[in-house]
């Protein structure tokens, strides 16, 4: 039984959302997903389990260069 899913392909506008990745200190999990530019809220998309998923992530919304990691 999968937890975590990954939605549903979300709107990406580089003038409004950041793609970041959530990483916890306590446990190492990463999710990648986008932050408000604006009011700095986390929008979960996918759990990173290994590369391939967060080149995946990349690929979907045509992410170039590096992603922040936020805590």
């Amino acid at each position: 039984m999968k937890l975590f899913h990954k939605k549903s392909h979300t709107n990406y506008n580089p003038t409004e959302k950041t793609p970041v990745i959530k990483c916890s200190i306590c446990t190492g999990e990463q999710v990648a997903g986008f932050q408000d530019n604006a009011t700095k809220a986390f929008e979960d998309i996918m759990l990173i389990q290994d590369a391939s998923d967060l080149a995946h992530f990349r690929e979907m919304y045509g992410i170039i260069g590096d992603i922040k990691k936020i805590y």
